[in-house]
């Protein structure tokens, strides 16, 4: 930042925005301003809800892809309901313990093929458009194709973070080398970066949709030939034969299949939600970390805030165990719902969150304090054990 010449002041916090038409927020301007430019031609904020969703996994590709996962809470304002859109993709059919440990492994290693599940964002923004947007699907997807085609300003982050994976991509992913290192060079930051592969599949992608007549029937479309068309049978051909390194130290090969793509499709739930003083706070259900927050909340609700300074080191040290103590709760009891009773409604009750809070001393604990409940000590002990290891 330079200096007026004038010796005046200056700022170092971002503007407020204010007006009376619309605003549209994210972690890059271009998709923020994809975003705003859908409600500047008439469209909702679902409409540049995603528009901004799909330049972010453009511009932003290290946080952000179709491959990835995409949870979303939405409130709707004339009616008050609020409802959670589940884009998190389940995990594929044989993704079973027998064969994790027929592989020799007592855990799911944290990257690589065999922690891959359904790729969940693409329907998800698709699903989200169709029941609740306006515009067409052209609308939505051809600024994202633009900007993989012609290129875009690359930020600093993910030049740096291509580059700490150049060597690994070009040893097990060949492919992606040749996406994120083209000719062999890391893009430099704030160079123009091109993704042609990203922009090939969704003008694929958006041209066979547009076969179809009617703005409901392309996104259907899109829907159908990504989870069962040529997307699927390009992951379920890959998959078949690849092995890629991964946290376990070994080569090992994936276990999704097209089938399973076919089979999964973005839906919606009710939140889980607590009540803290005035505020009524909703978040995802126990297949994502959302709860944690709940957690810590209720357990706050019997800690004392309301005693405490809220710029002291007492009131940072209780918020802090409050966290620990439902971070904790995640390691031995989040999971896919689906696959085993997960005691939530234990977890968020009143009674639960004033225990948990008797728990909070003077000290900082160094202890993983899962909570224990009534048949399911065994969960509390192996995310001790797990803890121990690192």
């Amino acid at each position: 930042m330079s200096l007026p010449n004038d010796g005046g002041p200056f700022f170092t916090t971002r503007p407020d925005i204010r007006g009376t038409f619309g605003a549209v927020t994210s972690t890059h301007w271009l998709a923020s301003t994809v975003g705003f430019g859908m409600l500047d031609r008439g469209g909702n904020a679902f409409d540049a809800a995603v528009a901004t969703g799909f330049m972010l996994q453009v511009v932003e590709p290290h946080l952000n892809g179709p491959g990835g996962e995409f949870p979303a809470l939405l409130h709707f304002g004339g009616t008050g309901d609020t409802r959670v859109l589940c884009a998190q993709g389940v995990a594929p059919a044989a993704a079973t313990i027998h064969h994790y440990r027929e592989q020799g492994l007592s855990r799911v290693p944290g990257s690589g093929l065999l922690a891959t599940v359904v790729p969940g964002a693409f329907d998800g923004w698709m699903r989200l458009l169709l029941d609740h947007g306006t515009v067409p699907l052209r609308d939505v997807l051809e600024p994202a194709i633009h900007y993989a085609r012609q290129g875009h300003p690359v930020l600093p982050r993910v030049s740096h973070t291509i580059a700490g994976l150049a060597a690994f991509f070009e040893s097990e992913w060949p492919t992606s080398h040749e996406t994120w290192v083209p000719r062999g060079q890391v893009p430099a930051p704030n160079t123009l970066f091109r993704n042609p592969v990203l922009a090939d599949t969704y003008e694929r992608l958006l041209r066979l949709a547009e076969s179809e007549t009617g703005r409901d029937a392309q996104i259907e479309a899109a829907r159908r030939h990504w989870a069962e068309g040529f997307v699927a049978e390009r992951v379920d051909a890959f998959l078949q034969s690849a092995e890629v390194a991964d946290a376990s130290g070994q080569r090992n090969r994936g276990v999704l299949t097209g089938a399973d793509m076919a089979a999964w499709r973005a839906g919606y739930e009710a939140p889980l939600q607590v009540t803290f003083q005035d505020w009524q706070v909703f978040k995802t259900g126990v297949w994502g970390q959302g709860p944690v927050l709940l957690q810590s909340l209720s357990i706050l609700k019997h800690a004392g805030l309301d005693d405490l300074d809220g710029t002291s080191a007492d009131f940072v040290h209780t918020v802090i165990e409050a966290m620990k103590l439902a971070f904790a709760d995640r390691e031995a009891f989040y999971g896919e719902p689906r696959a085993g009773q997960v005691p939530i409604d234990v977890l968020l009750s009143d009674a639960h969150g004033a225990a948990r809070a008797t728990m909070i001393g003077d000290a900082a604990s160094m202890e993983q304090r899962p909570s224990r409940l009534p048949g399911l000590d065994h969960l509390a002990d192996a995310a001790i054990a797990r803890a121990a290891e690192h």
